[in-house]
């Protein structure tokens, strides 16, 4: 668990880690290999899950050994899929990361809401759903394992 109160902003403890696959830990279906130590370290403080309609069919392979708990959605309504998802775990005491339009609402109702602009680019309407931007995976992992900066980039 992650306990954080921002100067403000909000107290957070985040218990949940949820985060869209491709676009966002995947490139073209593939982990990206500098987001593996970093999913290590944070399972040791909060569960992480994964949440994709796995369009090139090997997230879960990718994804074996890892400390993550995997779900593959329908097609259709991934949005809604998506929020209803971290409605069960607790909007509250989750953390989203994303980048495309299917994410959009679990990032607008999530504690803490992070859009990705990688290779993917990132859907509009989801980067101003976000309370923060990375423009890598690895920074909004590193976010999470040093609060301080969530802090200097929220606080009012």
């Amino acid at each position: 668990m992650i306990e954080i109160e921002i100067p403000g902003f909000r107290k957070m403890t985040l218990e949940h880690l949820v985060c869209d696959y491709n676009g966002t830990l995947a490139r073209d279906g593939i982990i990206l290999p500098e987001v593996i130590p970093l999913i290590r370290r944070l399972s040791k403080m909060m569960k992480i899950h994964i949440v994709t309609a796995d369009t090139f069919g090997i997230a879960r392979k990718c994804l074996s050994g890892l400390p993550v708990r995997l779900s593959i959605l329908p097609q259709v309504n991934q949005e809604i899929g998506k929020q209803a998802f971290i409605e069960k775990l607790g909007v509250m005491t989750t953390v989203c990361v994303g980048n495309g339009r299917n994410d959009n609402l679990m990032l607008k109702e999530a504690a803490l809401g992070i859009c990705l602009i990688q290779a993917e680019g990132a859907n509009i309407t989801t980067f101003l759903s976000a309370d923060i931007v990375c423009t890598s995976a690895k920074d909004a992992l590193e976010l999470l394992l040093n609060p301080k900066r969530l802090i200097a980039t929220l606080r009012k």
